[in-house]
């Protein structure tokens, strides 16, 4: 389909549940006054473990949000998709029913899915026998059941998918989402990510793989410092980011507050490592770029990047380099920050929760910071917005998620302004 005939998309609502929060307007304050989600880990024992430290949501009660029984038939992953869908529609004022449920679909994606459950049931298994496990157990923690669960609870009946590429998935569904309605699959999405595996065997196996920060057990809020020189891993988050998008002629007729206009998206592999980065950031490089691409607009044009900074000594570096790559001069003007350093890394719920970060970014025309940035690292020298918020004038931002087996994906927003 040709750029002339594809359908313009716009972004109408942000649901947000992270360690900073339950709801959008809770998360993007604490974004902006600067605060740290992170803490010590309180679902387990982790006194024997490297790290002990993690970004867990708080304050979150699933009858809020669900019945009963549907708590019980669903991993907490899918809990998270469920309530940041209702933030996410809420904010749009969006809603589904039979007049419009055949154009409504669901892309809601996990890197993992439901590993507590699976540890759950393990237990119950070894200690009870098979006779204990629960029915529930199957659909409570395959990766689709997001999805699948918010399209049964809202009666969406259009496409409904669930992509699974590690840290990537969150930005892939948003991106499958965006090419629906392009093509006409769809009148409007329900997209992103969500991830709750801060559990004994997951912490243990990044553990083993020595990605996780270990140095700030006894200062959590410091441990996630991205691009800066005494990083030493990822800090392991949990939430759910939600957006809605909606072809821009039907949110316009129905009087949608439109957050932004997605205009850009990407995808590339690095077929390089299962789980380093290139060295310098070969995938990363031709995402964005992909990405500019399918905007129609020069690297020039971007004004922000909510980069995918996980605080890894390798990653932080290798993204450093291709944004470089990318943008030649202009990385030196532009502004780039991590708002991992403040919520943690959500796995495939990253890219939901980072591009409803950057269209409220666009909206409020403030730059969330990148926190305990105290001194740069060797080769670390852009415009990172240090510590505090910035105010800004901007018209394109573009998020960057990248994932384990060298899966990326970028996606670019337009600031909306009325025509």
């Amino acid at each position: 389909m040709s750029s002339a005939t594809r359908r313009r998309v716009a972004l109408t609502g942000v649901g947000l549940v992270s360690p900073l929060g339950v709801g959008t307007a809770e998360n993007w304050r604490a974004l902006v006054e600067g605060r740290s989600g992170i803490g010590p880990i309180t679902r387990f024992d982790a006194s024997v473990y490297p790290s002990r430290i993690a970004g867990e949501v708080k304050g979150f009660d699933p009858l809020d949000y669900v019945d009963k029984k549907d708590v019980k038939k669903s991993d907490t992953f899918i809990l998270y998709a469920l309530a940041a869908t209702r933030f996410a529609l809420e904010d749009a004022g969006l809603t589904i029913d039979d007049s419009n449920g055949d154009r409504v679909g669901v892309v809601i994606g996990s890197g993992i899915g439901g590993l507590p459950l699976i540890e759950s049931m393990h237990r119950i298994l070894l200690e009870k026998g098979p006779d204990r496990v629960s029915p529930f157990f199957i659909p409570g923690l395959i990766v689709n059941m997001a999805s699948g669960q918010v399209s049964i609870h809202y009666g969406a009946r259009g496409p409904n998918t669930a992509p699974a590429t590690a840290c990537t998935t969150g930005a892939h569904a948003i991106g499958d989402a965006y090419r629906f309605i392009q093509h006409g699959d769809a009148d409007a999405m329900i997209a992103g990510g969500a991830e709750a595996v801060i559990t004994p065997l997951a912490v243990a196996g990044f553990c083993a793989m020595r990605a996780l920060s270990h140095s700030f057990n006894h200062e959590p809020e410091k441990a996630s410092r991205p691009w800066d020189a005494r990083r030493d891993g990822f800090v392991m988050g949990e939430g759910s980011g939600i957006v809605i998008l909606e072809e821009l002629e039907t949110a316009r007729r129905r009087g949608a507050p439109i957050y932004a206009e997605v205009v850009g998206y990407g995808m590339s592999a690095d077929a390089y490592h299962i789980s380093a980065p290139h060295p310098q950031g070969d995938g990363a490089v031709r995402v964005m770029r992909t990405a500019l691409d399918d905007a129609g607009i020069p690297p020039e044009a971007i004004g922000y990047i909510n980069a995918h900074g996980t605080s890894t000594p390798l990653g932080d570096l290798s993204e450093v380099r291709a944004v470089k790559t990318v943008f030649g001069d202009h990385a030196y003007k532009l502004a780039v920050s991590s708002t991992k350093s403040a919520t943690g890394h959500l796995l495939g719920a990253a890219g939901g929760l980072e591009t409803g970060i950057l269209a409220l970014a666009l909206r409020h025309q403030t730059l969330p910071p990148t926190l305990n940035l105290d001194e740069p690292g060797e080769g670390c020298d852009l415009d990172f917005v240090p510590h505090q918020a910035r105010k800004v004038d901007i018209e394109y931002g573009l998020s960057n998620s990248f994932g384990f087996g060298g899966t990326n994906g970028a996606i670019i927003l337009k600031r909306y302004q009325e025509e």
